[in-house]
């Protein structure tokens, strides 16, 4: 029975996405309704809404007539798997990587990443976000091999080739500045330390340093990892810079397997 359903699940679904003649008798007496196709057309338009819902700024910067065909597509092949749509298009930045009309927007599958990552903080696991002061009675000996803790929400990324955070929160951010763009690489970093996702910009090694911390690598180590991005990043100002964006959700103890055994 459960082999059976699962084939009949499994043609079903084909014949949804492709529109072709299942071969299984009983699918293709469904597909034969003319309900069928009002059907799969509200399900293949759910699919294309969610997604616009979930890509705000590649929509808007590629208009609703080209994101909405590009979705449809995508949608063709891959169906969502959870109840939830918020979850729906977790490889929807790959597939504009490799998707022929986006050949001429080379940034825009990294301006979709950035919008799933606004989706993935958005749902993430609410936690109370530490600041400044949970160094202010920590001794510098203890300091050095403490761990900092990312908060379940954070999520940051660096775009080394363009300045994708730019063109993602100009088209995410009402009133946002439209001046002339610098061409060069740049980080972002989303928090959520409150009810409300919020991002900023960071740079090579505050992204260094954010990986090192999300290895439970003791803050030493954390620290220099950030200095082989740069020699002369101001580290001080690093990292109270992340634990005012709220990147941060404890400061404890390491793994005893997390210091470095090279240098």
């Amino acid at each position: 029975m459960g082999a059976s359903l699962s084939r009949f699940q499994e043609s079903f679904s084909q014949a949804m996405i492709s529109g072709h003649e299942p071969e299984d008798p009983s699918v293709a007496n469904l597909v034969a309704q003319p309900a069928f196709a009002v059907y799969r057309n509200t399900v293949m338009k759910g699919c294309v809404d969610a997604l616009q819902a979930n890509f705000p700024a590649v929509a808007r910067l590629v208009g609703d007539e080209w994101f909405r065909a590009a979705a449809a597509e995508f949608a063709a092949g891959e169906l969502p798997r959870e109840p939830s749509l918020l979850a729906y298009g977790d490889a929807f930045p790959a597939f504009l990587a490799g998707f022929p009309p986006a050949s001429e927007l080379p940034y825009l599958a990294d301006v979709a990443r950035l919008d799933r990552l606004w989706t993935e903080a958005h749902a993430a696991a609410d936690a109370p976000a530490i600041g400044r002061e949970a160094f202010s009675c920590r001794d510098p000996g203890e300091l050095e091999t403490a761990v900092l803790q990312p908060h379940p929400a954070a999520r940051w990324a660096w775009f080394g080739q363009a300045p994708i955070f730019s063109i993602w929160r100009r088209n995410r951010e009402e009133g946002a500045d439209e001046g002339e763009l610098a061409w060069q690489g740049e980080g972002a970093l989303l928090t959520r330390p409150g009810d409300a996702v919020q991002w900023t910009a960071i740079d090579g090694p505050a992204c260094r340093f954010l990986d090192a911390c999300s290895r439970s690598l003791a803050l030493d180590d954390a620290l220099a990892a950030a200095l082989e991005a740069d020699p002369e990043a101001n580290v001080v100002r690093l990292v109270n810079a992340l634990l005012d964006a709220g990147a941060f959700c404890r400061l404890g103890h390491p793994r005893p397997d997390s210091r470095r055994t090279s240098p």
